[in-house]
Parts: structure tokens; C-alpha cells; sequence
């Protein structure tokens, strides 16, 4: 009796394979697995930014006029006016060439004494040239709003040269602080504060006189 229950299970058991091969053929939804490769990879739809680079000029000349005032030891403060030209050596170093001319009030003892002259009317012109070196010690920013950014540089500059005064010339070294604001890339602004520093014996005794200016120029770079 088990031996005939055994039989009839092997022979239902094969004959239900062929019906189960015909169903995973034709059953619909039924997919064969795929290899995963390198197109199963998910790649980041990344948008890129336009990037523009700055459009400041690379000219390392610049060249302008000043106006300010000068204060000449013992002949008053009157205005000042001039031109300068540099050449931007490195980013830190520039060489500055500069000449300023100025017309001279009387001094006091001119004013008190009513009609003494120190020195004649035709000579009270002073006119200086120089030569100085310039060294960049703070580049920053200025905002101005939410919308606009300017360039900006505090220098230290000091130089020689010679300044013709009173039917005299006297050598002459000076030595300041400046900033420079770039309102464009190719123009900008200069607030600068100088002594020029020379011996006289205009007054009788010689003595090192400071002469001090300051002046606001306007410059180009070319």
C-alpha cells in the first residue's frame, strides 16, 4: 500500500513540470533579472554657472594731476597743484615721479613789518620735483550699499628730489601715506598726505623746514 502512495506522488510531481516550465513563459509581469553594470549608475543632473572673469587691466602705468594745499614753513598755506607718473612694478612696489608748483603767501614778519621784503615777489613760486618708491600695505574693499564694491590700497611712499624756492634750490626728500580708490579698472582716485622736508637759511639761521600738502589727484592707468 505505501509502496503504490509513493508511485502515485513521483508520477503527479512529473507530470506538473511541463505546466510550470509553460507558466513562467507566458505569465505576463515576469522579468529576468539583468546584470548590473555601469547603466544602472545614477549620474547628477548638474547645471553649470557661467563664471566671467574680472576685466581689470593689466596696464602698469598710470598717470594723472593733483590739486591740494601746501603748507610751506613760514610763507603760509596756499594751493598746490601737479602731475604724477608711476609705474606698478610688482603688485606691492611702484616708482613715482612727480612734479607740484605752488605760489607762496608773505610771512608774518612781512605782514607786520608793512613794507620789508624777505624775498621779491618774482620768487615766491616754489616748484618741486621728486622721485619716490611706493609700497602697498593694506588692499581692501569700500561698499557703498548692497550693490557696488570698490578696490582700494593704503601706501606709504617716500622719495628725493629738489625743490626751487626763492632764487634757490634746496634737495629735497619727502615721505608720506596715500589711498588710491579704483572707481573703475582703469580710473582712479588718490587722497595723499606728504612732507617735503629741506634746510633753508632764508630767515637768517638754516633750519630744516616740513613742508607739508595734501592733495586729491586723478589718474589713469595705461
Amino acid at each position: 500500500m505505501e509502496s503504490r502512495t509513493k508511485r502515485i506522488f513521483l508520477i503527479a510531481l512529473a507530470s506538473s513540470l511541463p505546466a510550470l516550465s509553460i507558466a513562467e513563459t507566458v505569465l505576463p509581469g515576469y522579468d529576468e533579472p539583468e546584470d548590473e553594470g555601469l547603466d544602472s549608475i545614477v549620474l547628477p543632473d548638474l547645471q553649470r554657472r557661467t563664471i566671467d572673469e574680472s576685466d581689470i587691466d593689466t596696464e602698469d602705468f598710470e598717470i594723472g594731476g593733483f590739486g591740494g594745499v601746501m603748507n610751506v614753513e613760514d610763507f603760509g598755506s596756499n594751493p598746490v597743484a601737479g602731475v604724477r607718473l608711476a609705474y606698478h612694478a610688482t603688485e606691492d612696489f611702484f616708482m613715482e615721479a612727480s612734479y607740484g608748483f605752488t605760489e607762496t603767501s608773505e610771512t608774518s614778519f612781512e605782514k607786520l613789518s608793512g613794507s620789508a621784503q624777505l624775498i621779491p615777489d618774482d620768487d615766491r613760486e616754489l616748484t618741486y620735483y621728486n622721485l619716490s618708491v611706493g609700497y602697498n600695505i593694506f588692499p581692501g574693499e569700500v561698499f557703498i550699499g548692497d550693490d557696488f564694491a570698490f578696490n582700494t590700497t593704503l601706501y606709504l611712499i617716500g622719495g628725493a628730489g629738489n625743490t626751487d624756492f626763492a632764487g634757490d634750490s634746496f634737495f629735497t626728500y619727502n615721505f608720506g601715506l596715500g589711498i588710491r580708490f579704483f572707481a573703475t579698472d582703469w580710473f582712479s582716485l588718490h587722497f595723499d598726505v606728504r612732507d617735503h622736508v629741506f634746510n633753508t637759511d632764508l630767515l637768517g639761521a638754516e633750519e630744516t623746514t616740513h613742508n607739508l600738502e595734501s592733495h586729491i589727484s586723478a589718474t589713469l592707468f595705461f
